[in-house]
C-alpha cells in the first residue's frame, strides 16, 4: 500500500530546538473557551484553546498549511478508493501517561461523528472507522472522498479509557446545558497540560515534558496564563501595563496607540473569516417580528432590499477604522470556490431598496430583533448597532439584543432567532465545509448552524455528492453551482472579512495565523 508522506514544515517556524528560553506567556483575548470537550462546540476560542492540549491526527501550522500531528503519513487507499489510511505517530503518551493508539482514534472519530458532536458535518461521507493495527486507522467513505485528510485539522483525538473511566464517552450536549466532566478536564497528547481550570476568567497550562515534538519545536513557552477580558479597554490596558504579553484582537480603535507603545508590537493579516447576517425565510410566521401570520424575510425582496442597505464601506471606514474587506458572499478568499466576481460588493441603494420592500407590501416595514454576540467577533456589537441605523432607512426596525456568545451561539443552534449575526471561518480551506453547515437542510448530519431554516433538497443533493467526487474540474463547477444558488436565493447578508491584529509584547516572536489560532509551540521568545 502506497500512502502519501508529509514531511513536518518547519521553516520559518522552527528555526531553534530544544527550551533555550523557559517562561511564561500571558494571554488574553474577549471571550473564552466555550468547554473542553473537544467535539461539544466547532468554535474558534474553544478550538484555540484546545490546540494547546489536545491534538489531531493532522494540523495546520502557523501559516496554513496542513502538517502532521498524531498521524505521520496519511493518503488513499491503493486497494481501495474509498479508504483512507492514516499510520499513527509511535510512542505518543497521553497527559496521564497512557498510550496513544488506534484504539484512541478510531473512538474519537466515532464520538465526533454522533448527534451531539458539533464536527458530524465533517465526518458525514464516513461510513466506518477501524483500527489497521496498533498504529493504523482506515476510515472508510461512501465513495472516495478527495479532501477527508483536509476535515481532520480540528478533530481532537481522546482517550477512550480515560473517556469511559470517567463517563464521558457521549459528547457534551452543549446547547442543552449539559455540564460533564470533560467540559472543565482534559487529558490531551498535547504540548501543555492542564492545570487550573476556571471558566471565563481563568485557565492555566504547563508545558508537557513528555511530549513526542520537543526537539522538533522551539517549546519555549513553558507556562500559559490565559484570561479572557470582554472589555476592550481593559484588554488593551493589560496589554499596555504588562500584565499581559499576548492579545489577539486589539480593537481597531487603539492599533495606533499599541503599536507606538514602548515594548509593544502589532501584526496584521487577513483572516480566513467572513461576518454575515443570517435570515430565518423558512418558517410561516416569526416570533421577533410585529407582522402578524406571515413571515417577511420568507420574500426574497425583502432579504434583498435588506441586503442593499447595509452600508459596507461605511462600516469599514467608521466602524472598523479601514481594518475589515467588504465581502459579498460568506466565503473567504482563502477558499477554494471564492471568485472576485461572486464576492463583489452590493452597491448600497436605499431607493432601489424601499421600492423592493413596497413591492413585496412592506412599504411600511416592519420591525424585528437582531440578535448579536458582543464578545466573540472584532466590533460584532458595533456592527450590528451600525446595522440598526442602515436598517431604519427602508423602514426595518431593528431592536438590537447583544450577548455573549455562549448565551447567542444556542439560539442559532436550536432555531430561536430569527435574525442573527454570524461568522464562519473554513479550516478545510473549502466550500464543502460552508455548505455542510451552513446551506444544506438541518438535520442529524448536516446544517447544525443553518438557522435561516433554508431547505433546498435538490440542492442537498448536490452538497452531499461533493464529499465523493474525485474529478476536481467537475466538483469545482458543482460547487460554483451551488453558489449561484445561495447567491440567487438571497440566503445571507455578508457584511466583511475580518483582518486580524494580534498585539505582543515585543519578545514575542510568531508569525499571525490566517485561523486566528495561536499554537504556542510555534512561538519563540526573543
Amino acid at each position: 500500500m502506497k500512502l502519501v508522506q508529509t514531511l513536518l514544515a518547519t521553516t520559518l517556524l522552527v528555526g531553534v530546538t530544544g527550551t533555550a528560553h523557559s517562561e511564561t506567556l500571558r494571554w488574553a483575548r474577549a471571550g473564552d473557551a466555550l468547554t473542553l470537550d473537544p467535539h461539544a462546540q466547532n468554535e474558534g476560542p474553544t478550538s484555540a484553546l484546545a490546540h494547546q492540549m489536545m491534538e489531531p491526527l493532522v494540523m495546520r501550522d502557523m501559516t496554513g498549511k496542513v502538517v502532521p500531528a498524531l498521524a505521520t503519513e496519511w493518503g488513499p487507499s491503493s486497494s481501495n478508493p474509498n479508504d483512507w489510511v492514516f499510520k499513527l505517530r509511535e510512542g505518543v503518551k497521553f497527559h496521564d501517561g497512557a498510550e496513544f493508539d488506534s484504539e484512541d482514534a478510531v473512538f474519537s472519530l466515532n464520538r465526533a461523528m454522533t448527534k451531539d458532536s458539533d464536527y458530524k458535518e465533517l465526518l458525514a461521507s464516513v461510513k466506518s472507522v477501524r483500527a489497521d493495527g496498533k498504529y493504523g486507522v482506515i476510515i472508510e467513505t461512501n465513495g472516495p472522498n478527495p479532501t477527508m485528510a483536509n476535515n481532520l485539522t480540528n478533530l481532537f483525538m481522546m482517550d477512550k479509557q480515560w473517556s469511559e473511566k470517567n463517563n464521558v464517552t457521549k459528547v457534551q450536549d452543549y446547547e442543552g446545558g449539559e455540564e460533564t466532566y470533560a467540559a472543565r478536564n482534559t487529558n490531551g497528547t498535547g504540548p501543555y497540560k492542564l492545570v487550573s481550570r476556571e471558566p471565563d476568567a481563568k485557565t492555566v497550562m504547563t508545558i508537557n515534558n513528555d511530549y513526542w515534538g520537543k526537539g522538533e519545536f522551539p517549546m519555549q513557552v513553558t507556562e500559559i496564563i490565559y484570561t479572557p477580558i470582554q472589555n476592550q479597554a481593559t484588554r488593551v490596558a493589560a496589554l499596555l501595563s504588562g500584565e499581559v504579553d499576548f492579545i489577539q484582537d486589539v480593537p481597531v480603535q487603539d492599533l495606533a496607540r499599541v503599536a507606538a507603545a514602548n515594548g509593544l508590537q502589532v501584526k496584521t493579516a487577513p483572516q480566513n473569516r467572513v461576518i454575515f447576517f443570517g435570515m430565518n425565510q423558512g418558517d410561516a410566521d416569526l416570533k421577533a417580528d410585529n407582522v402578524e401570520g406571515k413571515n417577511p424575510l420568507a420574500d426574497k425582496r425583502v432579504r434583498m432590499a435588506m441586503n442593499m442597505a447595509i452600508n459596507r464601506d461605511a462600516i469599514k471606514k467608521i466602524v472598523m477604522r479601514d481594518q475589515s474587506i467588504p465581502a459579498g458572499m460568506i466565503s473567504p478568499p482563502f477558499v477554494n470556490g471564492w471568485t472576485s466576481a461572486l464576492d463583489a460588493v452590493p452597491t448600497t441603494d436605499i431607493a432601489k431598496a424601499k421600492g423592493l420592500m413596497g413591492e413585496a407590501g412592506y412599504g411600511d416595514g416592519f420591525s424585528i430583533r437582531l440578535d448579536c454576540p458582543n464578545d466573540r467577533y472584532i466590533n460584532d456589537e458595533a456592527i450590528c448597532q451600525a446595522a440598526v441605523g442602515m436598517l431604519a432607512q427602508i423602514g426595518v426596525k431593528v431592536q438590537l439584543d447583544a450577548k455573549p456568545k455562549a448565551q447567542h451561539f444556542p439560539l442559532i443552534n436550536k432555531l430561536e432567532t430569527d435574525f442573527y449575526m454570524l461568522g464562519w471561518g473554513v479550516p478545510t480551506y473549502d466550500s464543502e465545509y460552508i455548505f455542510n453547515f451552513l446551506v444544506h437542510t438541518k438535520g442529524e448530519k448536516y446544517g447544525s448552524w443553518n438557522g435561516t431554516r433554508y431547505s433546498n433538497p435538490d440542492l442537498d443533493k448536490t452538497i452531499e455528492a461533493l464529499a465523493s467526487e474525485t474529478d476536481l474540474a467537475k466538483r469545482n463547477g458543482m460547487i460554483a453551482n451551488i453558489w449561484s444558488a445561495v447567491q440567487n436565493d438571497q440566503l445571507y447578508i455578508p457584511i466583511h472579512h475580518q483582518v486580524l491584529n494580534w498585539g505582543m509584547a515585543d519578545k514575542v516572536d510568531t508569525v499571525v495565523a490566517p485561523d486566528d489560532t495561536a499554537k504556542f509551540k510555534y512561538f519563540k521568545l526573543n
